[in-house]
């Protein structure tokens, strides 16, 4: 390993940087280099915006790929190596804005009920009833649910951040049906099928849910992100105030939140309590 590369890794952990952004920084990095067959603090400015181009015209890669590039060389030429004149305007692919295509209720139930498989439909309900990114979803662990308070500690979500996030009274008992029925995970609520001390892996959780939208017949666009802003989306409809929510989601910016406003006008504000979401979902159970 190069000394470059090493100050870069401990510069992020000090940060409190997450494993996949040490991976994707380190990527960016390690491509421009190879691009130019040279270490990268021999780069100038103007090759590094020649490389940008070339991410556009010849690899084709989407506006987010190229500001995930972006952000990892700025990483490294700014907070590692001290260049105060790379943090100039670079040229790259503006962000584009789109209103994803959202579930409605109907569709969430007919999809989780699509699930044959138990544990996989118990974890879909859970990203929907809580919110949960699918990171967060494949990492609680049995300990991390609190039936009494109904609440589920969310650990190291985005941002480095522990927060407790509402459990329906419908979807805590769905698991306890789903531990009833013989899951009965000793330490991660959703094990890997082949190795129970490991987690299931975003991977599989990302093809229960394809599989799922498809033996439903749903044709919208999305993965299973999409019923993290299918939950958002339903509670400010049901009247969820937006500070809350935010906390629910686990946002460090309320304006994260606030787009979820602009994409259900029909939200409505004031209410105090959680609509239990999963209540009105047609799913079927064993």
């Amino acid at each position: 390993m190069s000394p470059l590369r090493q100050q870069m890794i401990d510069a992020m952990l000090v940060r409190g940087f997450s494993p996949r952004t040490h991976k994707s920084y380190l990527a960016a990095v390690t491509d421009l280099a190879r691009h130019y067959h040279r270490s990268p603090d021999r780069i100038s400015l103007e090759e590094i915006q020649a490389y940008i181009l070339y991410l556009v015209k010849e690899r084709h890669l989407a506006d987010a790929s190229c500001r995930l590039y972006l952000n990892g060389l700025r990483f490294l030429y700014l907070q590692v190596l001290g260049w105060q004149d790379f943090d100039v305007p670079i040229t790259h692919p503006k962000r584009v804005q789109r209103i994803p295509e959202l579930l409605t209720r109907r569709e969430v139930g007919r999809l989780i009920g699509c699930c044959p498989n138990l544990k996989h439909r118990t974890m879909l309900l859970t990203c929907y009833g809580c919110g949960l990114r699918v990171s967060e979803l494949v990492h609680i662990k049995v300990r991390d649910l609190d039936g009494e308070r109904r609440l589920l500690r969310v650990e190291q979500g985005k941002g480095a951040k522990d927060r407790k996030v509402i459990i329906a009274p419908t979807l805590l008992q769905r698991l306890r049906e789903y531990w009833r029925q013989g899951h009965r995970p000793s330490v991660w609520l959703f094990p890997n099928a082949n190795q129970p001390d490991r987690s299931l892996s975003i991977t599989t959780a990302q093809k229960a849910y394809t599989a799922a939208k498809v033996s439903a017949g749903i044709e919208k666009v999305g993965g299973i992100h999409s019923l993290r802003h299918a939950y958002a989306t339903h509670q400010l409809e049901a009247g969820f105030p937006v500070h809350r929510l935010q906390h629910q989601l686990g946002h460090s910016n309320i304006q994260s939140t606030l787009r979820y406003v602009h994409w259900a006008p029909s939200a409505r504000q004031g209410k105090d309590t959680v609509d239990d979401l999963v209540l009105g979902l047609e799913v079927d159970r064993d």
